[in-house]
Formats: structure tokens, sequence, C-alpha cells
């Protein structure tokens, strides 16, 4: 696929105008964690993406799954374990550890499955 290239004058030369696409959304946390362990562990993909300029299409794209996948996890296992409202209003406490539990194991799931690329057992 080639695109034709345009050029700008600086001086006595000219300079091809490369730019890279617009992206305006953010890659938030988890877009940044993908980008770290890219940078470190997968060192080919990540300046493929860097190059192609799809890097930060491809972080913003991810962010928004694992925060979705995260919300469904979150659901699921509240339902599971029966952490309901009626369980916040008579006990606060027992809630937010409930809660707080629930959260750590859905984001250490999230985590192994679309950050790092681990197989979940």
């Amino acid at each position: 696929m080639m695109h034709e290239l345009n050029y700008i004058r600086c001086s006595d030369y000219y300079i091809p105008d490369i730019r890279l696409p617009e992206e305006n959304r953010p890659i938030g946390r988890w877009g940044r964690l993908h980008r770290d362990y890219l940078k470190e562990n997968c060192p080919i993909r990540f300046n493929d993406l860097v190059l192609s300029g799809e890097l930060w299409t491809y972080l913003a794209d991810l962010n928004e799954q694992v925060q979705s996948r995260l919300e469904l996890i979150i659901e699921q296992m509240k339902a599971t374990e029966g952490v309901t409202e009626a369980m916040k209003a008579n006990d606060q406490m027992s809630w937010v550890g409930a809660m707080n539990s629930i959260r750590n194991r859905a984001e250490e799931i999230v985590l192994r499955e679309m950050i790092y690329g681990e197989n979940v057992v």
C-alpha cells in the first residue's frame, strides 16, 4: 500500500511531511501497563506498532476492552458471592471487604489474561 508523499521545504532541503494519525482516546492504566510489557518483553511487536503509527490506537482499544472485561468479571463475582446493595446497607465494612477482594481478584485475572498474555488456570 503506497501513499503519496508530500514534502516540505526547509531552507534548501525538501523533507517528507510524515504525520501520525490523530488519536484522542486515553490509553489509561491498562494501556500503560501493556505498553511497558511490550517494550520489555516483545520489542519487535512494540517497534512494529510504533513505526506503523498504530500503537496509541491499539493501546486505547485494549484499555477499553480491559475495562469492559473487568466490569463484567466484578458483576459476575458479586452475583456469585452474594454481594448486594442490601449487604451494603446492613453491614458496610463487610461489603467494603468483599468488594475489595472481588476487585483485586478481577484485576489479577485481567492482568494475566489481557495485559501480560498468560493463560489463567
